[in-house]
């Protein structure tokens, strides 16, 4: 029941701050709290009992809105955590940079997400590899020509943490249903 409540509270949060948080500080801070959910909801469902019927279909529901809307908060905060550590006069331009260059990548991430949750929640493992691969190959005529530093670099940081994401929300809504008894 602890990991149900979580990512209710955690989706909730992720909508919230997806919508409002416009300050970079707003960003790292729903950011941080989102990763402590996601770590406490994990945890959390390695020693309970799985929850059933239409909890269960609404737990996977709120996942999934998590692995969306709290992958692109949390994917920008890690973007604007990398930034604040870097000299000051690129504070806040890299990301900006980087958006000219990859334009939609916030739509792209949130399908990214969809996708990957979608293809786990249909248990095929591979095609979270196809996703990857689509998105690789469909970014790479930009990646090939543009010579702006970092945004290669960039590219591949913000699909990680994107498909990390989708994938550790993915495992709130179906792991307790995969494992064997007794874990």
């Amino acid at each position: 029941m602890t990991t149900y409540v979580l990512v209710i509270a955690a989706a909730c949060l992720a909508l919230l701050g997806w919508a409002f948080a416009r300050t970079d500080l707003a960003r790292q801070l729903v950011g941080a709290v989102l990763g402590l959910a996601l770590v406490f909801g994990v945890v959390a469902s390695i020693f309970e009992d799985p929850v059933t019927g239409v909890r269960h279909d609404i737990l996977v529901l709120f996942a999934m809105v998590l692995a969306v809307a709290g992958g692109g908060v949390v994917t920008t905060a890690a973007f604007e955590t990398i930034d604040a550590s870097r000299s000051g006069d690129t504070h806040g331009r890299t990301v900006t940079a980087a958006a000219e260059v990859l334009r939609g990548g916030a739509w792209v991430g949130g399908l990214e997400r969809v996708a990957v949750f979608g293809a786990l929640a249909a248990r095929w493992p591979e095609g979270v590899a196809i996703v990857l691969a689509v998105k690789g190959l469909g970014r790479y005529p930009e990646l090939k020509v543009q010579a702006m530093a970092g945004t290669a670099e960039r590219f591949i940081i913000g699909t990680m943490i994107s498909v990390i994401w989708a994938v550790a929300c993915a495992y709130l809504a179906f792991a307790p249903y995969v494992l064997p008894p007794g874990r």
